[in-house]
């Protein structure tokens, strides 16, 4: 067995979940620029997501899974999860964002699992808490060792690919690590760079 792990935002999503949920607020650009200081690494990542969501307070949860529901999936994502399960891969997603957006992604493209955060709603409305499976910027090391013992595949048939600070921390347990559109702190763990939005780039190397 085999297992490819994929980053949601900007990785498998053309975009930021979080920047989008925050542009009906009006903090889209607020939003955007703290998490590009999260991503390049200058910024600790479980404080820069509880401090990005408590922005979000106030906004329908409607409204958000709505939002979730159109997010436009990077292209070529299509292509690459149908031609990794061909040659025998279990397809996830790692993402440092939310549920709400990786389970209707995960769902169109046919992942195998996707496991990320939850946004903590009461009486319909956000409440700017968050909580889940991919808070700190270890939490993806920390689960890919997980799955694969889970699934008793190796690193070396280990594929991820991502594109900030936050994938760093599973690069270590695969042997094909892929920098998509990414990061200068991530390129420098890579193998794999991909520089282009087209994931299906990435079939090249496999």
């Amino acid at each position: 067995m085999k297992l490819a792990v994929f980053d949601f935002d900007s990785t498998l999503m053309d975009g930021e979940t979080i920047d989008f949920l925050a542009k009906p607020l009006g903090l889209e650009e607020k939003v955007a620029k703290i998490t590009e200081e999260a991503m390049a690494g200058r910024l600790d990542f479980f404080e820069s997501l509880i401090e990005r969501v408590a922005l979000l307070k106030g906004l329908e949860n409607s409204l958000a899974v709505d939002i979730c529901k159109s997010l436009p999936l990077m292209p070529g994502a299509m292509e690459t999860v149908a031609k990794l399960k061909e040659k025998g891969y279990k397809v996830v997603c790692f993402s440092g964002g939310f549920r709400i957006g990786t389970t209707p992604a995960k769902e169109k493209l046919g992942l195998d699992a996707d496991f990320s955060n939850i946004l903590h709603h009461k009486n319909g409305i956000l409440t700017g808490l968050v909580g889940g499976d991919m808070m700190f910027g270890f939490s993806k090391g920390d689960m890919i060792q997980r799955v694969q013992a889970m699934l008793g595949v190796s690193k070396e048939n280990t594929l991820v690919a991502g594109d900030g600070a936050n994938d760093v921390s599973m690069f270590p347990y695969a042997d094909k690590r892929v920098a998509f559109c990414a990061k200068d702190i991530l390129k420098k763990e890579a193998n794999i760079i991909v520089d282009t939005k087209d994931l299906t780039q990435i079939l090249e190397h496999i």
